[in-house]
């Protein structure tokens, strides 16, 4: 067992229940910091493991078995099933990644429109205007990975550390994790460590739209 396969299998865990892993840590009731990436090390560089309660505290909250979570950590992509497997199904519209970039995909507020889209039956989804966009690429790695299926809410609320699908108005489209939004910019982070993060001047950016789950 490596100390990044278990960090892995928590980020895969919370992405799995629409969290960032600040999110994780909040719903098993422990202070918001505990699973972040400066946490994972120590001062001097030594590898830092989450404790047992706190994994522990983790599966009681989001029902995920002990079984599941060590199939996270030998190298599974996604659980088994998760809690909004649980819901009734709903047809979603589905395009790539790559195209959601492309003019006639979305309206001005962000809002899935034309014909273009394919349908793809999930998981109940409280937002009627969810969408789903296939992961293309690596840059969302290890935590989505290419030919990934995200679920997107645009009514979401978004907080920092929130994963998210953000457009501009160039007409770039992006996966990415969100560290800060203030009045003038938004800053997104990739979580492969080998591509770049971003900053946009508010201005450039038409929607920035919330993950909720993934179908891997």
């Amino acid at each position: 067992m490596k100390h990044e396969d278990v960090w892995r299998a928590l980020d895969t865990l919370a992405a799995e229940y629409g969290l960032s892993a600040s999110g994780l840590a909040k719903q098993a009731g422990l202070d918001p910091t505990t699973f972040n990436v400066s946490k994972r090390r120590m001062p001097d560089g030594r590898a830092r493991w989450p404790s047992t309660e706190s994994v522990a505290k983790v599966l009681n909250a989001t029902g995920a078995s002990l079984e599941a979570f060590t199939a996270l950590v030998s190298g599974a992509r996604a659980l088994t099933s998760t809690a909004p497997a649980r819901g009734a199904v709903r047809r979603v519209p589905l395009i790539g990644l790559a195209q959601a970039g492309g003019e006639g995909y979305f309206d001005d507020g962000g809002y899935p429109v034309g014909g273009g889209w394919d349908e793809v039956s999930l998981p109940e989804i409280g937002d009627p205007n969810a969408y789903a966009l296939e992961i293309s690429g690596d840059s969302m790695e290890p935590v989505y990975r290419d030919g990934d299926m995200v679920i997107v809410s645009p009514s979401s609320p978004i907080r920092r550390g929130d994963r998210v699908v953000a457009r501009t108005h160039a007409g770039e489209v992006m996966a990415k994790q969100l560290t800060r939004r203030s009045a003038r910019r938004v800053e997104l982070k990739s979580l492969n460590p080998l591509h770049p993060d971003y900053s946009f001047d508010l201005t450039e950016v038409a929607w920035v739209h919330r993950i909720i789950w993934v179908s891997q």
